[in-house]
């Protein structure tokens, strides 16, 4: 399993793995594809710096990235108290009155707790940035488009590749003419901020357009080596898989000590029809683990969601007691349709593992059919 965007970034398999959990992205790196550790839960450039160190000196030398969350239009700017100014009364009551219906009691008073995540403003994000760009990132990506023409160049000054999210054609031929050096097609399968077009349609369509502008990665989906064959015979350089990193028995955001999370416990017992599309985590379209919180926002009494950043600022609090609540029925999670393929905890060394396994099956099948 090897392409030409493998070679170029040293790894073994043209794997590309995002995950929010250092451990899962160390790993990752280590077990032969590209680690990518998503920075939009550090509000403290100071945290950043410190796991991006931890990561450094936990891959083995080999290359990892980072995904920032920084939206093409510049979204509105602030301190979390003064755009909480921002949030409408009755969007304040109805997630507390549901809250209280769904039985979440609220956050201890005596423990310390994040405020809302302002990874999702510019300005963080372009913090995050310098940031890693003071340590060995092999890549920059971008989860919601192409970042600014200005950060493009300050990344591509220090050598790093820069990678943006697509959900349609026109989106992809942007990024290229903004700088882009990857674009990472993902289809609507996929878990978190996603576009309205299928995988497979939208794989093939991206790499057509594209030509040899830019490499493509296909995102969407994933959780086979059989779907990474696929996306190769597709025409894509590699795979972006995000999902399926969620149930590794390294992932320790939030993961009791004694046993899986309440939200990997959620996960393990979905089917690919547990999920919904919907504006409610960040104030994007996202696709998210249906549970009776998202329910309860798609009720006629919910209010519609906020634009982004003031929908996550609004459900920042929310999140953290539904956390603690460690109710299964009630996470608030990204994830992909993919997820009725996640039914246990594994190591990501083994996940790697079967992909390349699978992968090489695949191939031997469409041999013997020659």
């Amino acid at each position: 399993m090897h392409t030409d965007l493998s070679r170029k970034f040293g790894i073994q398999y043209p794997i590309f793995g995002f995950t929010p959990s250092e451990h899962v992205a160390a790993a990752i790196s280590r077990a032969g594809g590209l680690g990518v550790l998503g920075c939009v839960r550090f509000n403290d450039p100071d945290e950043l710096d410190a796991v991006l160190t931890w990561m450094d000196e936990n891959t083995d030398g080999k290359p990892y990235g980072v995904d920032v969350v920084m939206p093409a239009k510049v979204p509105t700017e602030g301190t979390a108290v003064d755009l909480d100014k921002l949030i409408p009364a009755e969007h304040r009551a109805f997630v507390e009155r549901t809250l209280a219906e769904l039985g979440v009691p609220p956050l201890d008073e005596s423990a310390e707790h994040a405020a809302g995540v302002l990874g999702w403003l510019h300005s963080v994000a372009r913090a995050h940035v310098d940031v890693a760009l003071e340590h060995r990132p092999a890549l920059i990506a971008n989860a919601l488009g192409s970042p600014p023409k200005d950060v493009i160049d300050l990344a591509h000054e220090k050598g790093v590749p820069v990678a943006a999210l697509a959900g349609a054609v026109e989106h992809a031929r942007r990024h290229v003419e903004n700088g882009v050096d990857i674009v990472i097609a993902q289809g609507y399968e996929a878990g978190g901020h996603t576009g309205e077009v299928a995988s497979m349609v939208l794989w093939p369509e991206i790499v057509d357009a594209l030509g040899d502008s830019a490499a493509v990665l296909a995102a969407g989906g994933i959780g086979s080596g059989r779907q990474v064959a696929a996306a190769l015979a597709l025409g894509a350089s590699g795979v972006w898989m995000g999902s399926y990193w969620l149930t590794t028995s390294e992932y320790k955001l939030g993961a009791a000590a004694d046993g899986p999370s309440s939200v990997q416990r959620a996960l393990l017992g979905a089917t690919s029809s547990d999920t919904v599309r919907s504006r409610i985590y960040s104030g994007k379209p996202a696709r998210l683990l249906k549970t009776k919180w998202t329910e309860a926002w798609s009720k006629p009494d919910a209010p519609s969601p906020l634009p982004m950043p003031l929908q996550n600022l609004l459900v920042s609090e929310a999140h953290q007691r539904i956390a603690a609540a460690d109710d299964p029925e009630v996470v608030a999670m990204p994830v992909g349709q993919i997820v009725g393929r996640m039914n246990e905890i594994r190591p990501v060394a083994e996940i790697m593992a079967e992909l390349v396994e699978g992968y090489e099956r695949a191939v031997d099948r469409l041999n013997a059919a020659r």
